[in-house]
């Protein structure tokens, strides 16, 4: 039903909008936890809701992983440069 290939990605924007609405920076990764379970009972083609909820853990934690590994790793470039 939904292609699962833009989940994380999905999340990620989602996620970035709440914070530029006034959504505090320390409620990011849980904000994409809950995001990623919603979309995982909602939209995942699953036949079991125990299976759906995991994947979307799995897709929230990566979203929130992913946005803070690269904020890292731009982090530590601008440090580099300075």
């Amino acid at each position: 039903m939904f292609n699962e290939a833009i989940i994380i990605p999905v999340i990620m924007a989602v996620i970035e909008i709440l914070k530029g609405v006034g959504l505090p920076k320390k409620f990011g990764a849980l904000a994409a936890l809950v995001l990623g379970i919603v979309i995982g009972i909602f939209f995942l083609d699953q036949p079991q809701i125990k299976l759906r909820i995991f994947q979307g853990v799995i897709y929230g934690l990566s979203a929130s992983g992913l946005y803070s590994g690269a904020k890292n790793a731009i982090e530590e470039v601008r440090m580099r440069r300075k």
